[in-house]
């Protein structure tokens, strides 16, 4: 297990061999088996080929994948995701640059209301402007996230079993959740800018021109 004040977290590996206290064991797992069963699987709703999360696979075979749940000290929950961001930086400097690109974390939140996404994607919306200023990523899934899919607006890529919160690096390729907020696409460009690949360019244009 590695902790700090505010969240607990514990590789996919752990989790896996149950080395998670038992009162912690049944939302990590489930959270998981979701990840290991949907994430990295193709669907027929998803709108291109491949899995619904690339990175998921990845990450799980090198045992980058962490899970994370909030101490008995948290009161707070915009602590513990900053203890999120935290926990996130010190597992980052131990890692090849390939591999930072690979680590993820999901916090699952088993205490919010399933059917009741309101708080959950104001705490994610809040939080985005600062975790992307540091270059990362946050998204919220829910079993009830009515967020649609890139390649089709019909499906909902980001509903899971449990209400979680998931990070990682800020990549190229995350421009699409990025241009519709003028400091995120300040950040995007200032750290990615010399280096677009030229489809990520053409996506670029389409969305300013649009």
């Amino acid at each position: 297990m590695r902790g700090d004040d505010l969240i607990m977290s514990w590789t996919a590996g752990e989790v896996a061999r149950g080395e998670v206290p038992a009162d912690h064991i049944g939302p990590l797992l489930q959270v998981l088996l979701w990840s290991k069963d949907f994430l990295v699987s193709s669907h027929p709703e998803l709108g291109r080929t491949g899995p619904v999360c690339p990175y998921t696979q990845p990450s799980l075979r090198k045992d980058l994948f962490h899970l994370a749940v909030p101490s008995a000290e948290c009161e707070d929950l915009f602590s513990a995701v900053d203890s999120l961001r935290t926990r996130h930086a010190k597992l980052s400097r131990r890692l090849s640059e390939e591999d930072r690109e690979l680590l993820t974390i999901l916090l699952v939140l088993p205490a919010f209301d399933p059917t009741d996404s309101t708080e959950l994607d104001e705490l994610q919306r809040k939080a985005k402007d600062e975790f992307v200023a540091e270059g990362l990523m946050i998204g919220q899934f829910h079993p009830v996230c009515e967020e649609p899919g890139l390649y089709n607006e019909s499906f909902r890529p980001l509903r899971a079993p449990l209400p979680l919160l998931a990070v990682r690096k800020l990549l190229v390729f995350d421009l699409p959740f990025l241009v519709s907020d003028d400091s995120h696409m300040d950040h995007y460009l200032q750290r990615f800018a010399p280096a677009i690949p030229a489809r990520i360019r053409d996506q670029l244009v389409s969305r300013v021109v649009a």
